[in-house]
């Protein structure tokens, strides 16, 4: 795989998806997507201080007409999971969660194993439909994302793990 910008590649898998609304929780990996979004002018870009924040401001945008997607890191996803389960799930409001895995193959920083191992597991128990794309493939995996979260009525997640970072396969 070569000449793949894997950040590129997300958000052009979110603008085919007709993302217009982006909240997002700062992360070193996701920086680039940040920027992408914070410069749109077509994009209206958030910054939160927390993952469940997000969820709940992109609800809201959800229900004012908007098309919003959740940039975060899995860290955060149990932040998250009351109000992805008792908002998201229950009132049926779609949601696309970019979300930076950290704790897998390659991490350097022990206190992300524990989360990274776990995030997969939480997301089936919650039945939100999951994607591990390569960066080669990251466009259209993304815009099938927000796809069947739309059509579900449901959050949908694209993991984004360290070696998609990298440029590498995964």
């Amino acid at each position: 795989m070569s000449g793949i910008d894997p950040s590129r590649a997300v958000y052009a898998g979110m603008k085919r998806a007709g993302i217009d609304f982006v909240a997002s929780v700062p992360c070193v990996n996701l920086d680039c997507l940040i920027a992408m979004a914070a410069s749109d002018p077509d994009t209206r870009h958030l910054p939160v201080t927390r993952e469940e924040e997000g969820v709940g401001i992109c609800a809201g945008a959800y229900l004012g007409g908007k098309r919003p997607a959740l940039l975060m890191q899995n860290s955060g996803l149990g932040n998250s999971i009351n109000a992805l389960a008792s908002l998201n799930r229950l009132y049926r409001i779609p949601l696309l969660l970019i979300i930076s895995h950290r704790g897998g193959e390659g991490e350097t920083i022990a206190g992300q194993i524990p989360m990274g191992r776990l995030t997969p597991a939480l997301l089936e128990a919650m039945e939100i439909p999951r994607f591990a794309p390569d960066p080669s493939e990251a466009e259209e995996i993304v815009a099938r994302a927000a796809k069947i979260a739309w059509a579900a009525g449901t959050p949908a997640a694209v993991l984004l793990e360290i070696q998609f970072w990298r440029g590498r396969s995964l």
